[in-house]
């Protein structure tokens, strides 16, 4: 089964939903408003993705932290503890099949080549 992570409101998360569905492709959303996000879950994509790609740095979030809370993301464990306290810093959507990221983010055409 097929996992969206994301929370609703977000424009990106709705283009991945959309095409999903339009494309006829089952699959579990979760909001990371609802769900905690757990740290094994967060260890778990940190072994597929650097840091710097999960926490969305362009985001709005990121943006309105103080410059001392960004200077302490300097390890997995500071970026995980981050992104529980503020899960609206993690890039999205994260979609995930049998625990492995297939595209951080939304792009028609990767989509397309990943999900079969």
């Amino acid at each position: 089964m097929i996992k969206l992570y994301g929370i609703p409101n977000c424009n990106t998360v709705k283009k991945a939903r959309d095409w999903l569905e339009k494309n006829g492709f089952a699959y579990e959303f979760q909001d990371f408003k609802k769900i905690d996000v757990s740290a094994d879950l967060l260890e778990n994509w940190l072994t597929q993705i650097p840091r710097e790609q999960l926490i969305n740095r362009a985001g709005l979030t990121w943006r309105g932290l103080e410059s001392s809370v960004k200077d302490n993301i300097i390890d997995n464990a500071s970026a995980i503890a981050l992104m529980r306290a503020k899960t609206s810093v993690i890039k999205r959507p994260v979609l995930v099949k049998d625990s492995k990221i297939l595209s951080l983010g939304f792009d028609e055409v990767t989509y397309k080549k990943l999900i079969k």
